[in-house]
């Protein structure tokens, strides 16, 4: 990655938070909520784009505009709204499952199998 591109990221990263900063207050709350959220368990490609987020952006823009109060369009539960989002992809969490289960398999080899 070069320096152009950390700068580019930037200022896309700006410009998205800057479309959040003029959502209404409710919309602003859950989006952040929303954003910790995917970004501890989220897809693992959400590190490399904002696509997802900008096109919750999107959807909070149109709710806001039709008057909607940001529970109407997530539901009241927002975390399974997220886990809808990333139905399918790979996220942190499987990956840290993954290494998990892959140390717990290497250490019951070394109690079966001393020898290796």
């Amino acid at each position: 990655m070069s320096i152009q591109d950390i700068i580019q990221g930037k200022k896309e990263w700006r410009a998205h938070m800057a479309r959040v900063k003029v959502l209404p207050k409710d919309y602003q709350i859950v989006y952040k909520e929303i954003q910790k959220y995917l970004f501890k368990v989220g897809p693992v490609e959400l590190s490399d784009s904002t696509g997802l987020l900008s096109g919750i952006v999107d959807l909070f823009e149109e709710g806001a505009s039709l008057g909607k109060g940001v529970l109407e369009v997530t539901g009241n539960d927002v975390a399974t709204f997220c886990d809808d989002l990333i139905k399918g992809s790979k996220t942190n969490a499987d990956i840290y499952e993954e290494t998990v289960n892959q140390e717990v398999s290497k250490a019951m080899k070394k109690i079966t199998d001393p020898k290796k």
